[in-house]
């Protein structure tokens, strides 16, 4: 068993749990209110400057020249992609600029964000891909519970958030970073701890921001 698989196996009870939300249910479904979608995709923006940096350092703490330009190439894609469906749902639910930069953020955020900037600031590579992996392979994970694209909601904010994590260039990069990962599987006991604990701490939180998307009122 591979280092991602045994620290995936560890936290399944969360991973699964978040695959299998009730609020990706109705995402794929097609179901989800707008009021839900909004306040999912508000709180979700604030993750974009330490995931930009986060993958800014995985450039810079890379061993090798093609890791580095695998990570500059997703750093571009998601700068442009991602951003834009970010702005397109904003103006499409009237979402005020002050709520797009500058809003309550849920304990989830606070603490998924927290958790980003500390891998950020270990300069650790194997702690930076820990906390990269989680949030691209679970979401990865609940994307491909669309099936074929034929089977995908009709409403375009429904369907293009779902083929921004499930497309070939994704699925390829998602398996392309799992085995990063475990290509530098800690040898040392207490850094091998570390990061698996990385790595469980951002599976709690995936599934803890799903559940603050279902419940908007509880931002705190």
């Amino acid at each position: 068993m591979s280092f991602a698989e045994e620290l995936r196996n560890q936290s399944a009870g969360d991973w699964d749990a978040a695959v299998n939300h009730p609020f990706v249910d109705q995402l794929l479904a097609g179901t989800l209110p707008d009021e839900q979608l909004r306040h999912y995709l508000v709180q979700d923006y604030q993750f974009c400057d330490a995931f930009t940096a986060l993958l800014g350092q995985a450039v810079a703490s890379a061993p090798s020249l093609p890791s580095r330009l695998v990570f500059a190439g997703v750093l571009g894609a998601f700068a442009s992609d991602e951003n834009t469906y970010f702005q397109d749902c904003f103006n499409e639910l009237d979402v005020p600029e002050a709520e797009r930069t500058a809003p309550a953020l849920g304990t989830a955020t606070r603490g998924f964000d927290a958790l980003m900037r500390d891998a950020l600031a270990s300069r650790s590579y194997p702690e930076v891909l820990a906390v990269l992996l989680v949030a691209e392979w679970l979401y990865g994970e609940w994307a491909a519970r669309a099936g074929d694209p034929t089977q995908w909601p009709a409403e375009p904010r429904h369907a293009e958030w779902i083929r921004l994590h499930n497309n070939p260039e994704y699925n390829a990069w998602v398996t392309w970073l799992r085995d990063e990962f475990d290509a530098v599987e800690p040898s040392r006991p207490q850094e091998r701890q570390r990061v698996a604990a990385v790595f469980a701490e951002a599976v709690r939180l995936e599934r803890a921001f799903f559940d603050a998307a279902l419940i908007p009122a509880a931002v705190s």
